[in-house]
């Protein structure tokens, strides 16, 4: 089974890998069923979905109907201003078959214009307080990809009190001296308020190539060796307090859920290195460079 920690100051133990629901975007419903039986086999609580996930909304909607009470749920919208991320907000719920979600999430807050409206008087954050307010969502937080994730995060936790945030973090994202120095300032504030962190790509290796031969199931190509992930996957769970959003790649869940499930051991940086070099693994965001997806 995988550990249980405290989803920041939600109340929550939510299991600290946190089922990625992209997932289920182009899944058949009986698959999705199956999917179903091993996250139960490790004791996965907790659901991170968004209406921009293909049809992952409507996958769990026959699920939630039966189990709404058995799972964490957090959904995300990717729009603005406060009618259009309500009315989104509403829509997730009817695709879902629940009345409220546990976690309503601002979707890769991380550019300014984006930030500006979303914040503003009449931005997606003010509609987000008032679903709050209605009983539809117990908590809001927001996301991000890319190398300013970090840094805008910060910047949203000083405008209003999230409950979570997320962002990327692997060994390679780490080397790059901004991104760890931003991502541990953030660490240190959203753990001193009590703010849950929810990481991605944590096994990511690099960008697909024009070469590379082997079926997408995500728009990264993963880590896909079984020990080099299991380094990957404790290289972020043997950080306290920090949560591993699954893959959308769902031929490597069963790994990844293996690999959490037995005991962490924080790998060395020479292990990360080797692994490093002998993979080819590249960040995916490179201030200047790829700053987002």
């Amino acid at each position: 089974m995988i550990e249980k920690q405290s989803f920041g100051s939600t109340g929550h133990q939510s299991s600290r890998v946190i089922f990625g629901a992209a997932a289920l975007g182009a899944m058949s419903q009986d698959r999705t069923y199956s999917t179903f039986e091993l996250l139960d086999a490790y004791g996965i609580n907790h659901i991170d979905v968004a209406s921009s996930y293909g049809e992952a909304e409507e996958r769990l909607g026959p699920i939630l109907k039966e189990r709404r009470d058995d799972f964490f749920l957090a959904t995300k919208t990717g729009l603005r201003t406060k009618t259009e991320a309500k009315d989104q907000l509403k829509l997730s719920l009817e695709r879902m078959q629940v009345d409220r979600v546990d976690l309503i999430q601002m979707h890769n807050l991380t550019k300014e214009n984006d930030w500006t409206t979303a914040m503003g008087a009449n931005g997606a954050l003010v509609g987000l307080i008032e679903a709050k307010e209605e009983g539809l969502v117990k908590h809001i937080g927001v996301t991000g990809h890319g190398t300013y994730a970090a840094s805008m995060h910060l910047r949203s936790l000083r405008e209003y009190e999230f409950d979570s945030v997320l962002l990327p973090h692997n060994f390679s994202m780490m080397k790059q001296e901004g991104y760890k120095a931003d991502f541990d300032e953030l660490y240190a504030l959203a753990r001193a308020k009590g703010v849950a962190i929810q990481t991605i790509k944590s096994i990511a290796l690099r960008r697909w190539g024009k070469g590379d031969a082997e079926k997408r199931y995500s728009w990264y190509r993963p880590i896909t060796d079984e020990h080099p992930l299991k380094r990957a996957v404790d290289y972020t769970l043997s950080v306290d307090g920090l949560f591993l959003n699954s893959t959308s790649d769902a031929t490597l869940l069963e790994i990844l859920f293996r690999a959490a499930s037995s005991p962490i051991r924080p790998p060395a940086d020479e292990e990360m290195q080797n692994d490093s070099e002998e993979l080819g693994m590249e960040p995916l965001f490179v201030r200047g460079v790829s700053d987002d997806v």
